[in-house]
């Protein structure tokens, strides 16, 4: 059976399912991350063994193999290597080093990025907005957000979720890394931005990666968008179809995540909106509450 090494320093993050931890060590001269992923089993969910899901369980390693994103504009990968055995998977990359990257750098990254070219490889993720509104919809909706004040805008935007994901679906179809969070976007060699974390890399709407990014950016959505379309080559989709793409994403994204916030502490002591300023909440109310305009946006859309 696989276990880390005594003395391996413990890193945060890698909460999918199927990830067991995420180590940071040296092994001779070489400063690595160490990923230790496991094979599902009959008990786990079926998406995991589904090679368009986002929650695919083998693609970081798949990526690693293939060299997928060793060499793309924009981003890129970091040497990563893979070990293989019965209980599953070891992806071992170099450290990547924090260069504080600013939020425009980032975006216009992603710009550039949208135009790899990853070919049509099987288990690349696809509608991945889709598949995690899925996943809600099992759990019953917004159904937390629905017992406070926001629980008119949620039901709307609820209730129009199938037609702006059919927007979504006709936007330019581009390469997105999939959870673009500053936490994976940490490293830069030269003019390219060295990120972290494919698991979920595929091909997503125009300005989804954007809208990802911008629930946790410092900046305003404006400059975002603006650094974003400088790095999208000409002709790839225009400036109503990125927005369309970023903020859509970013609204149902972060609606979700409020909601699965709030759900967390609901059960404990107290009135509901008490729990608005609870550590684990606040955060996400107020990424909500920046999200204001592309809101208004889609209500009226």
């Amino acid at each position: 059976m696989w276990e880390p090494e005594p003395g391996w320093l413990v890193l945060p993050g890698g909460s999918g399912v199927s990830t067991v931890g995420v180590w940071r060590t040296v092994l001779g001269d070489r400063a690595v991350a160490v990923k230790r992923v496991a094979a599902p089993d009959d008990f786990d969910p079926a998406e995991l063994t589904d090679p368009r899901h986002f929650a695919y369980w083998r693609r970081a390693a798949d990526v690693a193999t293939y060299g997928l994103v060793d060499a793309t504009p924009g981003l890129r990968a970091p040497r990563m290597s893979v070990e293989e055995d019965a209980d599953g998977l070891t992806i071992i990359q170099d450290w990547v080093e924090d260069a504080a990257n600013s939020g425009l750098f980032i975006a216009h990254a992603i710009g550039r990025f949208a135009a790899a070219e990853l070919g049509h490889v099987r288990w690349l993720a696809r509608n991945q907005l889709r598949d995690r509104l899925a996943r809600v919809e099992r759990r019953g909706g917004w159904s937390t957000l629905g017992r406070t004040t926001a629980s008119d805008i949620a039901d709307s935007l609820w209730r129009k979720r199938g037609r702006l994901l059919d927007e979504l679906d006709r936007l330019p179809q581009v390469a997105q890394h999939g959870d673009p969070v500053p936490g994976n976007l940490l490293g830069r060699e030269g003019d390219e931005l060295v990120a972290v974390d494919w698991g979920s890399l595929g091909y997503g709407p125009v300005g989804a990666d954007l809208g990802f990014y911008l629930l946790m950016a410092r900046e305003e959505f404006e400059p975002l968008l603006d650094a974003y379309l400088l790095g999208l080559p000409d002709g790839v989709a225009t400036r109503e179809q990125v927005t369309l793409g970023a903020q859509v994403t970013a609204v149902y994204t972060v609606f979700t995540r409020a909601d699965w916030a709030l759900a967390r502490v609901v059960t404990g002591e107290g009135a509901l909106g008490a729990k608005f300023r609870h550590p684990s909440v606040a955060p996400h109310l107020r990424a909500l509450q920046r999200q204001s305009d592309a809101v208004e946006a889609l209500l009226d859309r």
